[in-house]
């Protein structure tokens, strides 16, 4: 029986002569029961789905390995191919009298294999009888020569798979005592289906204990943890269990609906609720202002307090028109920081916030910060005498800013303020700061204050000594810790994070000594497996003087001798392009591809101080695209292995925008990839969901009718016609962000002009791309359309999107 594949024009043949080979597994004839014309018996239904990690390579010859013994005899065989770009093969199978094979763990019984770039396995089973003996000769028959190349399976291709698929690090709690970790973990399979679990670990030795069976979290003091179970007698019922010995105590039963927390003296919950706004008649509908758009916006959260007391009385803290929410609760309980909101669209910012101390026994408020704008997040001291607050530049009448007053901050760039409660003085601690604080923790340990931060590109976790003023930074082995929370009475600190070379790791640090201990690298293995890009620095100083930072990534058989294709990726917007190791843009996926991809960290993002990222402000790109068109033509002249006539570029959102910007300004680039971005900041302002509030901070205090020459002299789409690069446009067509109309017109614009582009819509998403077949298609679109620009190769554009002939 032979498996074969009509010839391809110019196509390659690889004999395959080297492969793995386990067996012969002797099978005797099993047991006749019954009736055997009714049910036959599959010879292959006691063959492994996989090779087990006994077998051996051996050199494939005239005779079948594993032949001859007295009875029927299983073989397998297993060998790997890989393609760098996308490409079609068949196999040819041939001397089996009996056999099965797949190919990447799919059945594969002949025809055209379309191969998307990784490495791909190929799995025959085989039945030998007694006395007999097969031949056995494969080859691969691929479309075009050079493209595809056989591999030993010690290493793979990094793949987009790598990046949806497998388990992952959700979360990493550790208990009020510090001696105990809850670590949660998400896992997604192939068909999209994430499940969620929990482990918990001993933090003195490193060692996991259990899984649980529910989500838990810890109670505010020692080491027990509480889950929500539901069951027919008592309803929603709050459970406590000790860590150490796994004994539970029922604290309440019949909880109402909804997400709490437990209060830290522990005696009340806290519930965020919402109150349903008034509907509007859904044939004819009145909006009473832009944000009225968005699904919910009427609707108003407010906190409760449920005491478990037993009485089963739900307590709401607020009520009005007002949304408000628990920042949060005083070490003893009896204080808690209530945050409200309002819009106010008369005036720059259009939503304002108030901060209130308020008593949990009487209800009686007092007004910390009063209609500041600028002020995003509170917490207590461990005495609750201060409350740290994060904010803008523009916080308490720019008391935290550094720059002259003629000049706007950025909204995004975070700044920390310790507020006394009696004297409501207010202090900024981070004026001369430049990392860019993300969450805050206020110590019960130490009484000092740890942030995670922005740092350029890298996230890092700083400690503000109190006492003394000053910040110093905690030195971490990962590149990007994305979570951390610390104990209440012992230096533990608990966090996952990861780097541009590897996956999320979970770690517990220890305070006092600086010294990381690694509980869980739950990606390891798989990464073990794969090739990497490798990735390194690169610099410069721009005309302005100003260094800008940017890294690239190289091919893992990268050989400094060729000329390599190159992909210029950005955001250009108001934050930095970070390390991930697996993101939007999986650059370890990119790079085998057989490009090289520079990361480029233009002026405008936070991360490098309040003058850095203030230049985002009213710029509309004017600025941020010539760092990136400048650090992209000093990178082509310091790496002669870059073809500097296919180079790409790639963004989105801001990033989109900035794609489509750069065209109007340069030709260097030999296409251009615009993802959800903005073509026209007047109709993006009037349109987007949080349009004309984004503006606020890109466009502070500046209005179409103020601004023409940013409103319409910096938009793509009024410039259309300076543009000379191909240029995909993608975009989820449910994009309440941006929305599609932004793709859309610029897509026109070029098309009436005659320019080279296209146009594709995912359906049914929004903004991120996250249903995993869809980013799949999305991701395929990318590359074809750089393999057809940038590698001269239009095989797989014209495969995903042949000509229609209309």
């Amino acid at each position: 029986m032979a498996l074969c594949a009509a010839a391809v024009a110019q196509a390659e043949v690889i004999e395959v002569t080297q492969m793995r080979h386990f067996g012969p597994i002797q099978t005797p004839t099993p047991i006749v029961l019954g009736d055997t014309t009714k049910l036959k018996a599959d010879p292959f239904d006691s063959a492994p789905s996989k090779m087990p990690s006994a077998a051996q390579y051996i050199t494939i010859g005239e005779v079948a390995p594993g032949q001859g013994g007295d009875s029927e005899a299983v073989n397998l065989l297993e060998f790997s191919f890989e393609n760098r770009s996308y490409t079609t093969a068949s196999l040819d199978i041939n001397g089996l009298s009996q056999h099965k094979a797949t190919v990447d763990g799919k059945p594969y019984a002949g025809g055209k294999l379309k191969l998307h770039p990784g490495t791909h396995k190929a799995f025959i089973s085989y039945v030998s009888q007694p006395e007999q003996t097969d031949s056995l000769k494969v080859s691969i028959n691929a479309e075009r020569d050079g493209v595809v190349t056989l591999v030993d399976d010690a290493k793979e291709i990094f793949v987009l798979d790598d990046v949806l698929y497998g388990t992952r690090p959700a979360s990493a709690m550790v208990s009020p005592a510090g001696n105990y970790i809850l670590v949660g973990y998400y896992d997604t399979a192939p068909e999209g289906k994430t499940s969620y679990w929990q482990v918990l670990y001993d933090a003195r030795t490193g060692k996991a204990l259990r899984r649980l069976g529910e989500t838990a979290a810890w109670m505010p003091k020692g080491d027990r943890y509480y889950s929500v179970r539901q069951n027919y007698t008592d309803g929603r019922t709050l459970v406590v269990t000790d860590a150490a010995t796994a004994q539970e105590q029922t604290l309440a039963t019949n909880l109402p609906k909804g997400s709490f927390y437990v209060a830290p003296s522990e005696d009340y919950l806290v519930y965020t609720l919402e109150r349903k706004g008034q509907a509007e008649d859904p044939q004819a509908y009145q909006v009473l202002e832009p944000d009225d758009r968005q699904p919910g916006w009427r609707d108003r959260s407010y906190a409760a307090i449920y005491p478990l007391d037993g009485s089963g009385v739900m307590r709401p803290v607020s009520t009005g028109s007002m949304n408000s929410n628990v920042m949060d609760i005083s070490a003893d309980g009896k204080k808690m920081l209530l945050m409200t909101s309002r819009s106010r669209l008369e005036k720059r910012p259009t939503t304002v916030f108030s901060l209130l101390v308020v008593d949990v026994a009487t209800l009686k408020a007092d007004t910390l910060v009063k209609d500041d704008g600028f002020l995003s997040a509170a917490s207590f001291s461990p005495d609750g005498k201060k409350v740290v607050v994060t904010g803008t530049p523009e916080f308490a009448d720019r008391i935290g800013c550094i720059l002259p007053e003629d000049v706007i901050p950025s909204m995004v760039q975070s700044e920390l303020f310790i507020i006394d409660v009696d004297s409501k003085k207010i202090t900024p601690i981070t004026r001369e700061f430049n990392p860019n604080p993300q969450n805050t923790l206020w110590s019960q340990y130490d009484g000092n204050i740890y942030t995670r931060a922005e740092k350029r590109d890298l996230y890092a976790v700083y400690r503000y000594d109190v006492k003394s003023g000053k910040w110093s930074e905690i030195a971490l082995p990962e590149e990007l810790p994305m979570a951390m929370t610390l104990a209440d009475n012992a230096p533990v600190m608990a966090w996952h994070g990861q780097s541009s070379c590897n996956p999320s790791k979970i770690y517990m640090t220890d305070l006092r000594t600086g010294k990381s201990q690694l509980l869980d690298s739950p990606s390891e293995q798989r990464v073990a497996d794969k090739r990497l890009a490798t990735m390194k620095e690169y610099n410069f100083v721009n005309e302005r003087g100003d260094t800008i930072y940017g890294r690239y990534y190289l091919p893992d058989n990268f050989d400094p001798d060729k000329k390599y294709p190159l992909i210029v990726n950005y955001y250009g917007g108001c934050s930095p392009t970070q390390r991930a190791f697996e993101s939007r843009y999986p650059f370890h996926v990119y790079a085998p591809l057989g490009y090289v991809v520079y990361v480029v960290q233009p002026s405008g993002a936070t991360g490098f101080g309040q003058e850095f990222s203030s230049r985002h402000v009213n710029t509309a790109g004017n600025g941020p695209a010539q760092d990136i068109i400048e650090g992209t033509k000093k990178f082509l002249a310091d790496h002669p292995f870059v073809d500097a006539s296919k180079v790409g570029c790639i963004g989105a959102s801001y990033g989109g925008f900035m794609s489509q910007y750069l065209q109007t300004q340069t030709d260097i680039f030999a296409a251009a990839i615009s993802h959800a971005g903005i073509s026209d900041h007047t109709s993006y302002w009037g349109e987007g969901y949080w349009g004309y509030s984004y503006s606020e901070t890109s466009m502070a205090e500046s209005y179409p009718w103020t601004r023409e020459d940013l409103y319409v002299g910096q938009s793509p789409l009024f410039l259309a016609e300076k543009v000379n690069t191909p240029i995909l446009f993608l975009h989820g067509d449910s994009d309440n962000n941006v929305p599609v109309g932004e793709s859309i017109q610029m897509f026109t614009a070029l098309k009436l002009l005659g320019k080279e582009t296209a146009m594709v819509l995912i359906k049914d998403q929004d903004h991120h791309i996250l249903d995993p077949e869809k980013r799949q298609k999305w991701q395929d679109t990318i590359f074809a359309w750089f393999a057809k620009y940038l590698q001269d190769d239009n095989s797989w554009w014209d495969a995903m999107y042949p000509d229609k002939g209309l």
